[in-house]
Formats: C-alpha cells, structure tokens, sequence
C-alpha cells in the first residue's frame, strides 16, 4: 500500500534526525553499537516499525536495552521518532532503510532479539522470497543474534503464519510458544499491541505469534 506524504515531512523528519542512524544503501557501513549507545550491553531490534507504539512501549518497559527501529517507508518512521524524542527515551534510534542492509552494517551475534510485526505477506507465491520470514531472510537475521538468540514474530495473515511455521526451521530456529489465537492465550498478558494489531483484532482477526529460538 502506497503511504501519502505528509506534510511538512521535510521538518518533521530533521526535527529528528539526531535519532536516525544515516548510512549509504548502495554501500552500508558496519555501526558500533556500543558507540551509538554508550553504557548499553544488551541490543534487540524491531523489523518494520510502523509508526513506533511497539518500540516505544518496549523501550520503556526495558530502559537497561538499546533498540534499533527498522522502517523502510520515511514518512511512516516519522512517526515513531516523534514518539520516542516526546517521550525522550535515550535508548532507540532508527534506521530508515530495508532490513536486508541490516546484514552488512552489524557486527555478527550482536543481537539478543529481533522482532518482526505485522510484515508485508506478499500473498502471491511468486513473491515469497520477499517475505520477511522467508528462508534467505531468516538466514541473514539469524546471523545477527547471539547464541540462545530469537525471533518473535507476529501477523493476523494466517497463510503468512504457515508459511512461517515451515521456514523458520529451514532456516535453523528451534519453535517455541507457537500460538494462532494470541489474545487468547497467556502470552497476552505481557504483549504488546501495535497501531495494526489494534485495528484488524477489533475486526475479529486472531493474532498468530511464535518465537523461534537460534539452533546451535
């Protein structure tokens, strides 16, 4: 789905810049994140953050973890960088690119957690490559984690969730906490809802939710 431009982009987008990790798309650069977030030992990242109610709850449920917010669409993550400079939370900053750079700009094992919400599920097969849980995707994510590292990853697509179910051990993760109706289960009580989540759960669609664990 095309996103409108908003208005004053330009000035909304600067007025947050101290928050945005610039890098050249064509030739990434290997970040430190030890250096972009002094004092933090501990970094997870969020895949597509939309417009950041997931991030920023998150960074504020976890101040003692630094969180990398990937969204590829500008004029969507200003939003969540408005979010999180208004709620002045030292611990997130952005990158405003495709997840696949992700690769080439951090250290292997850096992370302790990725989180993949509410992804695009390029119903047509033909596209399947371009599923964030696709095989090749995954495989370049779990490079990143640390060892007892995960994924958690969350979508009302149930098609995309099965889909999933069969990726991920392709891709070396071990399944756990498995769950097709999420705000059912106990794993609701901790969950946090995204701007998504929110408006096809109030439609009646179940969430479907899994964390797959790196296999060492």
């Amino acid at each position: 789905m095309r996103v409108r431009k908003k208005k004053n982009g330009d000035a909304r987008f600067a007025s947050c810049k101290d928050l945005y990790i610039e890098f050249d798309k064509n030739a990434p650069q290997k970040i430190n994140l030890s250096e972009i977030f002094p004092g933090y030992t501990r970094f997870r990242a969020e895949i597509g953050c939309g417009k950041g109610t997931f991030i920023t709850e998150m960074a504020k449920r976890e101040p003692d973890v630094a969180f990398l917010a990937v969204e590829k669409v500008r004029d969507v993550a200003i939003f969540a960088s408005e979010k999180i400079k208004e709620a002045n939370l030292p611990n997130v900053r952005f990158i405003c690119g495709d997840a696949s750079a992700l690769s080439a700009m951090l250290d292997e094992g850096v992370l302790e957690t990725i989180y993949i919400n509410f992804c695009d599920p390029w119903p047509k097969a033909r596209h399947a490559k371009r599923r964030l849980t696709s095989e090749g995707f995954l495989r370049l994510f779990r490079v990143l984690l640390a060892d007892k590292g995960k994924i958690e990853f969350k979508t009302d697509n149930i098609g995309l969730f099965e889909f999933s179910l069969e990726e991920f051990p392709k891709a070396g993760f071990e399944l756990h906490n498995v769950c097709f109706d999420l705000h059912a289960s106990e794993l609701a009580q901790t969950n946090i809802q995204t701007e998504y989540e929110k408006n096809f759960s109030a439609k009646g669609f179940k969430i479907n939710r899994l964390e797959g664990y790196k296999a060492l």
